[in-house]
């Protein structure tokens, strides 16, 4: 082992994220200095089976306090991986899963697990001197296709329309930076459209950035996102994606739906989608049925000619990755870092997908940060295809930022996904 990767401190601390919620931040010092810092990302539309965060309770904080996962990091993962040869990312993750013991990271905490595994990948790639992305993938060159969530709803927002995410995709463009640029150009019309229409408060954003107009219907949020694209002159670049989070819009108890006012069977729940499908460019749609509807989402998926992608469904985990494609279920898989708990698995669960077909769409959380950690991870995973809000609100720009850095640095090298985002190599 060289002295010059050796770990010699280990440090968390509580911050917070982007709705003022506590989140985890680690630093990683090699040979003596601070060469690693990550934060860890928090959901509010959550699936049930995603690895454990570990929260305080009690009053502090509303109870959503993380000092006892920082003092895990500080008192318990900290001392066992002085010494450690920082560039042994999957080493170390197995040893922090094994010095867990329990299936879901329940004893230190997935975001005290998730903050030491991303702040050391992050020490490595600066201790050898090379971008994080680099360093993970030796190829990496693909530029991502922001899917640029404008329209919010559900959880991340404070109207009552039922789904989460109303997307504009710019497959069409020549570059990340000229996709970028798009679709900054189209919510800048957006938003004075949507305040003239609506009122002005329907322009306050969502958990996302996105605009929350007092919409209820899906396909009048769909034309509300059409209209601005359509006077913005790039129509011919853009195609739509929605995000349903339909878990949160089933019942458990009547094995039904609640979508704009009625209850839908889980069979015209798919009409529903095939409806809109027949009448907008939707190219991908997430989380279109419950969690746990396996034989729902390959229905879906052998029914339909566009990208499925499973959230609350795979939740980043290879196992029940494994299970959707031995049924033919979905046929991409929503990747987020916090959902499993370590980089590595998280990595493994992408090859899975790629090595079976299925697409990888690499998204943040409702509560982020400033660390635009997954911009380097979406191009070291060749992955074409970026979920991180609204081109508005510093969490969200700061990895869009980034991305355009790392254009500038592969230079002539650099693909855009464009239209082959679900299978960008």
């Amino acid at each position: 082992m060289a002295d010059e990767y050796t770990i010699t401190g280990m440090k968390a601390r509580e911050i917070i994220d982007c709705r003022g919620t506590p989140t985890v931040q680690v630093d990683v010092w090699v040979n003596g200095a601070l060469h690693g810092r990550a934060d860890v990302p928090s959901g509010r539309s959550t699936g049930s089976h995603e690895a454990f965060e570990m929260r305080d309770g009690g009053s502090r904080y509303g109870g959503f306090g993380v000092s006892r996962a920082v003092e895990n990091v500080n008192t318990v993962i900290g001392p066992a991986f002085l010494h450690r040869d920082v560039t042994e990312q999957r080493s170390i993750d197995m040893d922090l899963i094994t010095l867990d013991g329990t299936r879901n990271k329940e004893r230190l905490g997935a975001n005290a697990i998730l903050g030491v595994s991303l702040a050391v990948a992050r020490a490595a790639a600066s201790s050898l001197g090379i971008p994080l992305y680099r360093y993970l993938n030796s190829e990496a060159h693909v530029l991502p296709v922001p899917m640029m969530n404008l329209v919010n709803g559900g959880k991340l927002s404070s109207n009552d329309l039922c789904f989460q995410e109303f997307i504009m995709m710019p497959v069409g463009a020549e570059s990340f930076s000229e996709a970028l640029r798009i679709t900054a150009e189209i919510n800048a019309i957006l938003r004075p459209m949507t305040a003239e229409r609506y009122g002005k408060l329907a322009i306050n954003v969502g958990d996302e950035g996105g605009v929350v107009p007092p919409i209820v219907q899906v396909r009048e949020a769909l034309d509300l996102l059409a209209e601005a694209v359509h006077r913005s002159g790039y129509e011919e670049k853009i195609v739509y994606a929605l995000d349903c989070a339909a878990t949160h819009l089933y019942d458990s108890k009547k094995g039904t739906y609640e979508f704009e006012g009625k209850e839908l069977t889980r069979e015209q729940t798919i009409q529903f989608f095939k409806d809109l499908i027949a009448d907008y460019p939707i190219v991908s749609i997430e989380d279109p049925l419950q969690e746990d509807d396996f034989e729902g989402f390959a229905e879906l998926t052998a029914a339909v000619d566009i990208q499925i992608v499973g959230d609350d469904l795979f939740v980043t985990n290879k196992e029940r990755l494994a299970q959707g494609i031995a049924m033919k279920a979905a046929n991409s898989v929503l990747w987020k870092v916090n959902q499993i708990g370590t980089l590595t698995e998280a990595m493994e669960t992408a090859t899975m997908a790629f090595r079976n077909g299925y697409g990888v769409c690499v998204s943040e959380r409702s509560g982020e940060t400033e660390d635009p950690m997954i911009a380097d991870l979406v191009v070291a995973l060749n992955g074409g295809q970026i979920k991180t809000g609204a081109p508005v609100r510093s969490e969200r720009t700061a990895k869009y930022n980034r991305l355009l850095q790392i254009e500038e640095e592969l230079g002539s090298s650099a693909t855009y996904a464009g239209k082959a985002f679900r299978r960008p190599v």
